[in-house]
């Protein structure tokens, strides 16, 4: 048969290349060590499992749900929101739409958004899924360089120069993934005047929000003087802030606009996220705040633990999340090299902080060629001191 050259274009995403090397790890130095994918290590919340178990024995729960999600949980969602970002915010069931996972949050969007030859402009070092749903739908990745001398923060002036008539949309992520680095309010305002100036949408992924404390994100929703329903588009994911990767389950909040197209494509993606873990989720929602808060300051203490214990020849550029991204001291070796020698030789996973390099750099020259992401939420706190 005949396969798609454009699919076949594509990368593999960075984690399997660094499951093949851990491969040839022998164990001299002990048990593998996981600082590279971005997973949770606690367990979900004793009252999730409770309420999946309980679910599990309804007939329902093995059912199709309605496409854009079961209305009760969009609801609650919004509720939810209100709390994070304040009681001011309108934000309704019909901005909602559950998604199986926020990488198909994503690409529901960009399906909604771009067509084959339309730009997406995207800060470098990005996320690597991201940067392949571009890719697979024909969309070009316009890079935003990323600041390393200001902890990883994209300008919104070089971003402004970037805009093309083809330009469809920003995409920020915030936490950042692979960064780290936590965009300030004042910086994401930045970024909206610029999508409203141009007319372009301002994708903001925040599958990390909920470990930001104890600010709210942004004002996107409220205060900031815009409909936010013209340019904004917020993706969420359930992963992270609930433990539950496994299930898939995220979210697009756009304006009904848009989340009628991002229908269209979860119909023939999707059909509709798990229902299980939707049914479960849904009466529990607001009551698993405290734990998402005890999560935050967790993760606050590990990556403290992980940057104090670190090598002084090593550079933390920023840290947020899941993630802490350092420079390796090694001029004549890329993030490439370190990262196989470390799990090969060492037993410790990390993951190449730029992945694939950008072809808007000239000669292949990638500017990130010696950062590293490290992930802190997979392993005991202890290993972290010990890495």
């Amino acid at each position: 048969m005949r396969l798609s050259k454009s699919a076949a274009a594509v990368g593999h995403a960075p984690i399997e290349t660094i499951s093949q090397w851990a491969k040839e790890y022998n164990g001299s130095h002990g048990d593998l060590l996981d600082l590279c994918q971005g997973a949770p290590g606690n367990p979900p919340n004793e009252a999730l499992t409770k309420s999946l178990a309980e679910v599990a024995s309804h007939p329902s729960s093995a059912g199709y749900s309605p496409i854009l999600g079961i209305p009760a949980l969009r609801r609650t969602l919004a509720e939810e929101m209100k709390i994070v970002y304040g009681p001011e915010i309108d934000v309704g069931e019909e901005d909602i739409a559950i998604t199986a996972g926020c990488n198909l949050a994503f690409y529901a969007v960009i399906t909604a958004l771009a067509e084959p030859g339309d730009e997406v402009i995207l800060p470098d070092p990005w996320y690597f899924n991201h940067q392949m749903t571009l890719q697979l739908q024909g969309v070009r990745t316009v890079a935003l360089p990323a600041d390393p001398d200001n902890g990883f923060l994209p300008s919104s002036k070089i971003c402004e120069s970037l805009i093309t008539p083809k330009t469809k949309a920003i995409t920020l992520v915030t936490p950042n993934n692979p960064t780290g680095a936590v965009y300030p309010p004042s910086l994401l305002r930045e970024f909206a005047t610029v999508a409203q100036k141009h007319n372009v949408a301002l994708i903001i992924d925040e599958t990390y929000r909920d470990f930001i404390a104890p600010d709210s994100p942004h004002d996107l929703f409220s205060s900031f003087p815009w409909n936010w329903r013209d340019h904004f588009i917020h993706l969420f994911s359930f992963s992270k802030s609930y433990a539950i990767p496994g299930h898939r389950l995220g979210a697009v909040v756009a304006s009904p606009t848009v989340i009628e197209l991002v229908g269209k494509s979860l119909d023939c993606t999707q059909i509709c996220a798990p229902s299980i873990i939707q049914l479960a989720v849904q009466p529990i929602l607001h009551s698993l705040r405290p734990s998402v808060d005890e999560i935050t300051a967790d993760l606050a203490s590990r990556r403290q633990t992980f940057i104090t214990s670190l090598p002084f020849r090593w550079k933390v550029g920023s840290a947020g999340g899941y993630f802490v991204f350092v420079k390796h001291p090694f001029p004549n070796h890329t993030n490439l090299e370190v990262s196989e020698r470390l799990v090969k030789e060492l037993g410790v996973k990390t993951l190449p902080g730029s992945y694939p390099v950008p072809d808007t750099y000239e000669d292949n020259r990638d500017p990130f060629s010696r950062w590293l992401r490290i992930s802190i939420a997979k392993v005991e706190q202890s290993q972290l001191a010990e890495a």
